[in-house]
């Protein structure tokens, strides 16, 4: 089921994620990255309204908000997601492991794709997952 979501819990959730990530770079904290990688986990495993953040806005922001004028696909957020997750992953290993470079490496990526659609609406994950499917169309 792909369902429809609220843009304006996705940014939300963008911008929770790219604090939490900006704190992962200046602390490099590898637990941290971890907590963020279950975070992207939760709703690439079981769906997106079981997204951590998710249900954060729809519990206190969404209600103070009203309904939205516009919803969207969740197919590509929860791809997104997924890419969050194998950074995330990638940047708790690198720092929990002592290779403290790749976990920079791995959580500057994941905080640049957080940050483009906290302030700018630009989901990176969603455009590459449109390009996957433009590519698979093609063939």
């Amino acid at each position: 089921m792909t369902g429809r979501l609220d843009p304006r819990g996705v940014r939300f959730a963008a911008t929770v994620t790219t604090v939490v990530l900006a704190v992962v770079l200046l602390t490099g904290s590898g637990v941290l990255a971890a907590l963020q990688a279950v975070v992207f986990a939760i709703p690439v495993v079981a769906g997106m309204r079981w997204s951590p953040y998710g249900a954060l806005y729809r519990t206190l922001l969404a209600p103070r908000l009203g309904a939205p004028r516009e919803r969207e696909e969740a197919t590509p957020v929860r791809f997104s997601q997924a890419v969050g997750l194998v950074f995330a992953a990638v940047a708790a290993i690198g720092y929990l492991s002592g290779a403290t470079v790749l976990g920079i490496v791995a959580t500057a990526f994941a905080l640049a794709a957080a940050f483009l659609n906290a302030a700018f609406g630009f989901c990176l994950g969603c455009e590459v997952y449109g390009l996957l499917g433009r590519v698979r169309a093609a063939r």
